[in-house]
């Protein structure tokens, strides 16, 4: 017998025995950027107190990261610049993604000394999934020693601090990162499902658990569940009746099950191709203003379409108005054990709306007529704007494009002249090398953001 960084008793196998069953880690970046400003400043990332927050942008900026240091302290990650307390001493690092990116790269390099790109799902800029089982007899190693001998060639290589999370599907793995790994020392979480039932069912808050969230902890609640053991003893119709086909997963976590793979992942080919891009406001902006940002986010996006050599079918437009956060009741408050959400509808009231266009097309001149005409109608004019977002839907490769009878061939032809050009130009010089006069308006924001990376100081 031995026991597990739980404590949980299992029995001994041989390495070869291990093959039988998969094993998967869930490996993250402690406070990542925190930890790379802290690196470059030559601090150590577990104790000095610092985040990563663009102050001019006024002290209601959102920190990207919190250290660990300050975490302990009760500063909560993602929180406003203005929310910590003023009797904390602490370093304000300015976003660099760029920095942050590079050095992403570099731990993914680490990666790949030891498992192939095939066995890595790459979650996000400092989280990463490994199926780790074809490496067990390889390495001669169980799970647990090769999670941890991973973790710590990041950290002699990086000087990045990094959890891991084991379990035998993804899902587990997930959760023994982000809720077990905290409990142990070396930072290590090990969960199967007999070990997951003991110390994950009756785990409180629920919304701690990967893919719960604020709206499903309070749609559960209706029913008094408020753990994971009790969706367990939930009857499954009552499930699909509150969630529909989502009740699925539901079901299946509840019991430590998910039968996904990387290896599904991987080979995964959607029915159908979309591109998003979204923009959060300054400051509120008025129907006229927030016309000209539509227009720069368009003129933006199609470029990137025609870069990619694609057309779109449809379009969609949301777009958030501003409105004042005390105007929400207290029965659209929900408490989750990690403080009060707003939840059951958008933090700002807004309009949406999809349009089919008569065409496959990625010229500039048909979609922004497109998009002038679904913003005037579902947009209030009398209404300041905070966000807004775009998509192009039905994407094909470009050779499926199409024109009607009614389209001016030869100006389609030059427009796309012209696309290219701009194209070259920037690819060369840079996005700011060739803007239009719209971009130089008062409260245009294609200049700055042309700077950015995922709108951030890159």
């Amino acid at each position: 017998m031995g026991v597990c960084s739980l404590g949980v008793m299992f029995n001994k196998k041989d390495v070869n025995s291990l093959m039988a069953q998969k094993y998967y880690a869930c490996i993250d970046l402690k406070s990542f950027y925190a930890s790379v400003e802290c690196v470059d400043r030559g601090l150590d990332p577990l104790t000095a107190k610092l985040v990563v927050a663009d102050k001019e942008r006024t002290e209601k900026t959102i920190c990207l990261a919190v250290s660990p240091a300050l975490k302990a302290l009760g500063v909560k990650n993602r929180c406003r610049l203005f929310e910590i307390p003023k009797s904390l001493s602490f370093e304000i690092a300015k976003p660099r993604m760029k920095r942050y990116m590079k050095v992403s790269s570099e731990i993914y390099a680490v990666y790949l000394q030891y498992v192939s790109e095939q066995d890595i799902h790459v979650y996000s800029i400092d989280e990463c999934f490994i199926d780790i089982t074809p490496y067990l007899s390889l390495y001669s190693m169980e799970p647990l020693p090769f999670a941890r001998m991973i973790k710590s060639k990041v950290t002699e290589k990086t000087k990045i601090p990094a959890t891991a999370g084991v379990g035998t599907n993804l899902f587990l793995a997930k959760v023994a990162l982000d809720v077990t790994a905290k409990h142990i020392e070396d930072g290590v979480g090990f969960l199967d499902e007999e070990a997951f039932k003991q110390t994950i069912w009756f785990h409180r808050p629920i919304t701690d658990i990967w893919s719960i969230g604020y709206g499903i902890a309070r749609r559960l609640r209706k029913y008094g569940v408020s753990d994971l053991a009790g969706v367990a003893a939930m009857k499954e119709e009552t499930l699909y009746k509150e969630f529909g086909v989502n009740a699925e997963y539901l079901i299946d976590h509840a019991w430590g099950q998910e039968p996904c793979t990387i290896e599904e992942i991987k080979t995964y080919v959607p029915k159908g191709h979309s591109a998003a891009y979204g923009q959060v406001l300054a400051c509120d902006y008025t129907f006229d203003e927030a016309r000209i940002i539509l227009r720069e986010m368009v003129d933006s996006a199609v470029l990137d379409l025609v870069s990619k050599r694609l057309v779109a079918e449809g379009i969609s437009l949301m777009v958030g108005y501003a409105q004042p956060e005390a105007r929400w009741s207290a029965a659209e408050i929900f408490e989750s054990g990690h403080g009060k959400r707003v939840v059951g509808k958008a933090r700002f009231a807004g309009a949406n709306g999809s349009r089919k266009l008569n065409r496959r097309t990625n010229s500039f001149v048909l979609l922004i007529k497109a998009f002038y005409s679904l913003f005037e109608e579902i947009v209030d004019p009398s209404l300041f704007v905070k966000r807004i977002n775009l998509s192009f839907n039905g994407l094909l490769p470009e050779k499926y494009a199409t024109v009607t009878l009614f389209d001016d061939v030869e100006s389609l032809e030059q427009e796309r002249s012209r696309q290219k050009a701009i194209i070259a130009v920037r690819e060369k010089f840079g996005k700011n090398a060739m803007l239009k006069g719209t971009s130089l308006k008062e409260k245009a924001t294609a200049r700055e953001r042309n700077e950015q990376v995922g709108g951030h100081h890159a």
